[in-house]
């Protein structure tokens, strides 16, 4: 009788260690904020904004990173001396080196040289290093070629972000949004309006629903120049686009975690409106929150109003991607936006004047 016995036990023990660090750190950390949005109480509708921005390293994407570690550690793939690579724009490379530091290991982001100084200073600042393309479509090639290069991982968040990720429970963002709604007036949300960047949240949450068996409609925003809105009307999955400039949602092409099949709704949004919703978030609420959330608040302004169009009562939920801080020399920053001919000023009254309706 023959056998090949690869048991090491060193290794094994590593790995443990790792991922008792990467759960610590979930244990650290309360849940996330919802934030009631300021609207009429005689509307009869309620506007929810979780905020993802409180996770240790600001963004939503600190969620993903979790997952995408706890999945890389379990599955083998990564070990005492690998090198973790990252194709992103920004914020989930900014998590992963959190994680990648946490557990003592190496990170390389590869990113669009476009990311803001903001976000490749904070990957900096957790150890990680910046391999930065001038064009974006080149991502994914360049990370499979440093991490064979390196003899490291590309943990690769545009496949695995939706297999990552517990879509049952275990405290995930869809069921940590349901329980925070319990006491609230209308506890089940008419509607829960997510971007994509991965596809991985929209596809946490739209199964979560299904499996719960809510009532609930999930709304998927994209901003223009994204291939996801055209590829889910057209059912094209090889649809292609020129990019997005709202960092962390929309992609050059139809990632393979997103699921078009879970989603009620797309909305396209302008980046023009995405950059006006931000700053008026901000005016409202008091909180400083970046592109991709403008891009979420403006799609969710657009439901409210059809809502009380249509006499119906109940509550929108939508997130609090990252804060406006990551974005001061581009969204936040009035001649970043006249180079690139965004005039947001429309968009910016019209939604100051949706407030003001009876």
């Amino acid at each position: 009788m023959e056998y090949v016995d690869r048991h090491d036990p060193e290794t094994r023990s590593w790995v443990a260690e790792a991922i008792r660090r990467v759960e610590a750190d979930a244990h650290r950390s309360c849940d996330t904020h919802l934030h009631v949005f300021p609207l009429p109480p005689r509307w009869g509708v309620n506007l929810y904004l979780k905020d993802e921005s409180v996770h240790p390293t600001g963004s939503l994407k600190h969620r993903l990173a979790r997952s995408l570690f706890l999945y890389g550690l379990a599955n083998g793939w990564i070990g005492p001396s690998t090198t973790v690579v990252e194709a992103s724009s920004g914020s989930t490379a900014v998590s992963e080196a959190y994680f990648a530091r946490l557990i003592g290991l190496p990170f390389i982001a590869v990113m669009p040289a476009s990311t803001s100084p903001e976000k490749i200073a904070l990957i900096e600042f957790y150890g990680g290093k910046c391999h930065l393309v001038n064009d974006p479509g080149t991502i994914y090639e360049e990370s499979h070629r440093l991490a064979v290069e390196t003899g490291g991982h590309f943990m690769d968040q545009f496949t695995y972000a939706e297999r990552a990720t517990d879509w049952r429970g275990n405290n995930n963002i869809a069921e940590s949004i349901f329980s925070q709604m319990e006491m609230e007036p209308h506890p089940e949300p008419t509607w829960i309006v997510v971007g994509a960047g991965t596809g991985g949240t929209s596809s946490t949450v739209g199964r979560y629903i299904r499996y719960r068996r809510y009532s609930t409609r999930l709304a998927v925003v994209d901003p223009e120049g994204s291939a996801f809105y055209s590829s889910w009307c057209s059912g094209d999955a090889a649809a292609t686009a020129p990019g997005s400039r709202i960092e962390g949602i929309g992609r050059p092409r139809v990632e393979p975690s997103f699921m078009p099949t879970v989603i009620d709704r797309m909305i396209q949004v302008p980046d023009a409106r995405s950059i006006a919703a931000m700053r008026w978030v901000r005016e409202v609420t008091g909180r400083d929150v970046g592109g991709s959330t403008g891009t979420n608040v403006a799609a969710a302004v657009q439901i409210l109003r059809e809502m009380r169009q249509a006499g119906e009562q109940g509550s929108v939920v939508t997130l609090i991607c990252d804060g406006g801080e990551r974005y001061r020399g581009t969204y936040d920053d009035d001649s970043w936006l006249a180079e690139r001919g965004l005039d947001i000023a429309p968009h910016l009254e019209e939604l100051r004047s949706f407030l003001a309706q009876p």
